[in-house]
């Protein structure tokens, strides 16, 4: 009879059984993920994980120095290019000239090795100008007193003007012969190179590469001894950066430096005129006209 009562007894306690209380100490299901099957997955977490789950951004890479630009070529032309300074080493005659690469010591031996051989076209303490500027991929020319190289031929720089009457031809050189006596050929030439690119520079940066052979400090420039002997109105115009009606190319040179386009060409009763160009369009343009050597009209846009 006992047995009896047991069996009934087990079913009233089987069916009151809490199923789902039992589920629930099961550890949570956690949701499939799916990856790539081309996607690395890391055996051990990054060490450099932040805890918070948000990512490190990259620092940027630095940006590395741009190539010389036309506008820092007009500059250095305008404010290095006849310079005068005073040579601190002998610097060899010749068209070979003396060439340092840019960022590493100066070899005095190879320097004195080089005047041995060619001759001496400048001596230490010598008062020296810079004549001419040339750049190229990988260099920047230096002349001084009229370079080394000797003097292009005027075939190399022919230019045809078209305008007026008839066509006009003219022959330039980009040989820059600097005051009279210094003859192209009878100077020294230095040959700055870079191993990438020639990198954007202010004048500054050029005297300061040019100063283990040249010393800028306390010598005058050329345009300041040339200055003090102009009237006192053209002395005035050029000091304040301004062209003036009457003055010639040197003056308007000295006073605005080299213009960045020239157009040439005859009136109707046939004078040539020659329009020298400074800025670009919108922006602030300065146009001055020369008709023979002089300066006639002088037109600012916008006004």
């Amino acid at each position: 009879m006992p047995n009896w009562y047991a069996i009934p007894l087990a079913l009233v306690l089987l069916g009151d059984a809490d199923v789902p209380r039992v589920n629930s100490l099961r550890p949570p299901e956690r949701p499939l993920v799916n990856f790539p099957s081309d996607e690395e997955i890391p055996i051990f977490p990054s060490a450099g994980d932040s805890t918070d789950g948000s990512q490190a951004q990259p620092k940027p890479a630095s940006t590395p120095n741009q190539p010389l630009q036309e506008n820092s070529k007009l500059t250095l032309i305008r404010f290095v290019s006849g310079e005068f300074a005073k040579a601190v080493k002998s610097l060899p005659a010749g068209k070979e000239g003396f060439n340092l690469i840019v960022g590493k010591p100066l070899d005095t031996q190879l320097l004195n090795r080089a005047v041995a051989t060619h001759g001496a076209a400048v001596n230490s303490g010598d008062n020296v100008q810079i004549t001419g500027l040339e750049f190229r991929a990988h260099q920047i020319v230096v002349d001084l007193n009229g370079g080394g190289r000797g003097k292009h031929h005027w075939r190399d720089h022919l230019q045809i003007g078209i305008g007026g009457p008839s066509p006009t031809m003219q022959s330039t050189s980009t040989q820059e012969t600097g005051p009279p006596g210094l003859q192209p050929g009878m100077g020294s030439t230095i040959f700055l190179e870079w191993n990438k690119f020639v990198p954007d520079m202010t004048p500054d940066d050029l005297k300061k590469i040019l100063s283990p052979f040249l010393n800028f400090q306390n010598e005058r420039s050329a345009s300041v001894q040339w200055i003090d002997t102009l009237p006192p109105e053209m002395k005035k115009a050029i000091q304040e950066r301004r062209p003036l009606v009457g003055m010639d190319r040197e003056e308007v040179i000295a006073a605005m430096g080299k213009p960045d386009h020239k157009v040439r060409e005859r009136d109707s009763e046939g004078n040539d005129i020659e329009d020298w160009i400074y800025g670009q369009p919108p922006s602030k343009t300065v146009f001055v006209r020369f008709t023979g050597d002089h300066v006639t009209r002088i037109e600012q846009f916008p006004q």
